[in-house]
């Protein structure tokens, strides 16, 4: 019967352990903390996991082979593996799924919105007109973003079409 065991990976190889039993059909999970990070000034969210060094594994071990699992690449072994392998219990990691939601659901709500969610949507083609910097009142085509807080724009200078990076926070739709 399928159950969940818990299984040492090998240094910081959590994720290629995930990967390659992914690879051959085996449920696993990661249980992860969210942590805030910011990264050149700006506020983002950083997952690690929870128990460094493990993951759960979720499979029968009279369908597929311990030492099958045991070879994946960036698996050590399965704790508590000898004649009688010790179950999760599923209600633990239900709760531990639960609660790295809550967390993660907690830390997203105190970040700051995305600059774009205050920008009108824009599509390529449509006409601008510049609200602040050099630029202010003139008229312009808007072609594509560039970046996160950046944009194109193209301009009619001498009767040709260029293309000027602008601030995206500087342009609103006409």
């Amino acid at each position: 019967m399928k159950a969940w065991y818990l299984l040492y990976c090998k240094l910081r190889s959590e994720a290629r352990a995930v990967h390659n039993l992914a690879l051959q059909d085996v449920e696993t999970y990661l249980p992860t903390l969210a942590e805030k990070k910011v990264t050149r000034g700006k506020a983002g969210i950083k997952h690690v996991p929870l128990f460094p060094g493990y993951i759960f594994i979720h499979f029968d071990p009279k369908v597929f082979s311990v030492a099958r699992i045991h070879s994946t690449r960036g698996v050590g072994k399965i704790v508590g593996c000898s004649e009688l392998m010790t179950a999760i219990d599923d209600d633990i990691i239900e709760n531990i799924k639960i609660r790295e939601q809550r967390i993660a659901d907690a830390l997203q709500s105190e970040l700051p919105p995305k600059a774009d969610a205050d920008l009108p949507q824009i599509n390529s083609g449509d006409k601008v007109r510049f609200t602040e910097g050099p630029f202010v009142d003139l008229e312009a085509i808007f072609d594509e973003k560039s970046g996160e807080k950046r944009c194109h724009v193209l301009f009619e200078i001498m009767g040709q079409q260029k293309k000027v990076s602008v601030l995206k926070r500087s342009i609103k739709p006409i």
